[in-house]
């Protein structure tokens, strides 16, 4: 049975959603005494201390927070997948920024002497934000559960799918994941930004110059 992030279930109007797109993407909240580094559309991060979190919102996207329990190293990464391609190979234009997105944070987390075997997973995101029939949502979230599912990982905590965005914080020395469902229709700054970027992911698949590991 899989263990449920903490959800802050109180009301999203006070989430400035625009504002997250602007200013600093790393940052020091002297309130809170924490570093905080935001990431966006296919971004990845990697924390090796303390005291630092890492925050993102998700519409369409997902995200995994993958963590060495015994090191307190972890981080996050954030993409989307942008074709209609087969979710099934791994090779398919579409599946093949899943897989670089995953490969680039497991790579992050082993170069900082992270263990697989000591993996913490947790994954967010793929919300059907946009009202038609292809559930792109739907689409990134079972591709972030077949790929682990194929490397052998196993999952310890999800909130996937819906209909709704979702702000996300992670604090990788703990595992601990602050999940806030936004439910601010009328905020249409994360369909924005993810199209924007799916729109630059199309132009890269065209010109056929991403390289996976």
């Amino acid at each position: 049975m899989l263990d449920r992030p903490m959800i802050d279930r109180r009301s999203a109007n006070d989430v400035q959603v625009a504002d997250y797109f602007r200013g600093e993407k790393r940052f020091f909240d002297a309130a809170e005494k924490i570093s905080i580094v935001k990431i966006f559309s296919g971004d990845w991060h990697v924390s090796t201390q303390g005291n630092e979190m890492i925050t993102t919102i998700l519409g369409s996207c997902v995200s995994a927070c993958i963590r060495d329990p015994v090191l307190g190293v972890g981080g996050m990464n954030h993409f989307l997948l942008p074709g209609e391609d087969g979710l099934d190979s791994q090779v398919s234009d579409s599946a093949r920024y899943g897989v670089f997105a995953m490969e680039s944070l497991i790579n992050g987390i082993l170069n900082a002497g992270g263990r697989k075997d000591r993996f913490e997973i947790k994954v967010f995101g793929g919300g059907n934000v946009i009202n038609n029939s292809t559930l792109i949502g739907s689409r990134n979230a079972e591709f972030i559960r077949a790929f682990l599912r194929r490397e052998g990982f196993r999952i310890t905590s999800e909130d996937l799918e819906g209909d709704y965005p979702r702000r996300v914080h992670y604090f990788p020395d703990t595992g601990k994941v602050m999940l806030r469902q936004l439910r601010r229709r009328e905020d249409k700054a994360i369909v924005e930004e993810e199209a924007r970027y799916t729109r630059q992911m199309i132009t890269k698949l065209v010109e056929g110059d991403i390289e996976l590991f």
